[in-house]
């Protein structure tokens, strides 16, 4: 079944290739890694957040890295940025919390992606629903959502 992110890596020619798993609420990258056998370091989260303004954007981060909000701001140009609740989310993007997927969203955001990211040879990232992950190049992120690279993760 075709989502709003699978349907739009499709109009945009992205070869992918799905990886479907059982969703865990609250479970987290650790759970869709660990079901799939990939490490959670190739699993890239989408998370959805907000600034002062109440303008909402997207961070792009690994699985086992968490974001630090205030390096991100700095980065951003942004006095704070935080995260959305998840209904705001919701509404932003038209996914449902744990399905997020920074593809086909209801209406185009700002995408800032952690830049080690865009070194790994391949990565997994949401499909457009809980339990599913799509297998890319992560060059096909620079190319179809053209995000700002970043360093702002925190953690090992």
């Amino acid at each position: 079944m075709k989502t709003p992110a699978t349907k739009f890596l499709d109009e945009h020619g992205v070869r992918y290739t799905e990886h479907v798993y059982e969703y865990v609420e609250h479970g987290g990258t650790a759970v869709s890694s660990e079901s799939l056998g990939v490490p959670e370091h190739e699993v890239v989260k989408t998370l959805v957040m907000e600034d002062e303004a109440r303008a909402p954007l997207v961070v792009l981060m690994h699985g086992d890295r968490k974001v630090s909000t205030k390096e991100l701001a700095r980065q951003a140009g942004k006095k704070r940025i935080e995260p959305c609740r998840p209904e705001v989310a919701q509404r932003h993007t038209g996914y449902q919390v744990g399905g997020t997927s920074p593809f086909g969203l209801r209406k185009p955001l700002p995408v800032y992606v952690e830049r080690s990211i865009l070194e790994l040879p391949h990565i997994y990232i949401n499909g457009g629903r809980r339990g599913l992950l799509v297998r890319i190049a992560p060059g096909e992120l620079s190319r179809i959502l053209r995000p700002v690279p970043v360093s702002v993760a925190l953690g090992t």
